[in-house]
């Protein structure tokens, strides 16, 4: 079995950190070269980690090179600070680093978008990640896989406080059948979603909802 090459951006985050442990211990990888701006503290064998500055792109574009990136990377208004700055993290870096893999020959692309992404919308998020899609659409990757699961589940560094009253309403509305559609997804089913996705032999572009997430990951939803 011929060994593959992932990069990972947004390897510490929520969706990022399942990811960056499933394919730790996936033999279909041989090397995981994850580009941080802080050190993960993850010690592997197989494991490349870079630490990088997005704003310098002549520090990091050659080493973007290998068989699937996988596309975690995002924050949070409150972390950014504003608008401005979050828009700089959630598009303007990962469509930069998405550019340099297509350039590098890269083949596959895995992107974590949001659900409602909509380069049209009112609202500012799903505007934003609207325009991400739109734009990756447009580079030269043979296959580009988007997810968007909508709301996520898992143990987080920090606390979002809405977002836990969130998961909560909608898993009890859950309960008696309503938002089905919209349950919190946990991120080790994103990860197996993403990991399954970028094994396809696809052409193309390919845009999984919520539901499908879970059918990609091979996991009934709760």
């Amino acid at each position: 079995m011929v060994q593959k090459t992932a990069l990972v951006i947004g390897a510490t985050g929520l969706v990022g950190s399942a990811l960056l442990r499933q394919l730790l211990n996936d033999d279909r990888f041989g090397v995981v070269r994850i580009f941080v701006r802080r050190p993960s503290g993850i010690v592997h064998a197989k494991l490349e980690e870079h630490l990088i500055d997005f704003d310098q792109p002549s520090g990091w574009e050659h080493l973007v090179t290998g068989d699937v990136l996988f596309s975690a990377l995002g924050t949070t208004l409150k972390q950014a600070g504003s608008k401005a700055a979050q828009y700089k993290i959630d598009h303007s870096y990962q469509l930069a680093f998405a550019g340099a893999a297509s350039r590098n020959g890269v083949p596959v692309y895995v992107l974590v978008s949001s659900a409602m992404a909509n380069e049209g919308s009112a609202i500012f998020y799903t505007r934003m990640k609207g325009e991400l899609e739109r734009d990756v659409k447009k580079l030269p990757f043979r296959a580009i896989y988007i997810l968007q699961p909508g709301m996520l589940s898992g143990d987080r560094k920090e606390q979002r406080m809405g977002e836990q009253i969130g998961t909560k309403v909608i898993r009890l509305l859950n309960r008696f059948g309503i938002a089905k559609s919209q349950q919190p997804v946990p991120a080790y089913v994103v990860a197996q979603a993403m990991i399954r996705l970028s094994q396809k032999d696809g052409l193309g572009i390919e845009t999984h909802s919520l539901l499908e997430v879970f059918r990609q990951a091979g996991v009934k939803p709760v």
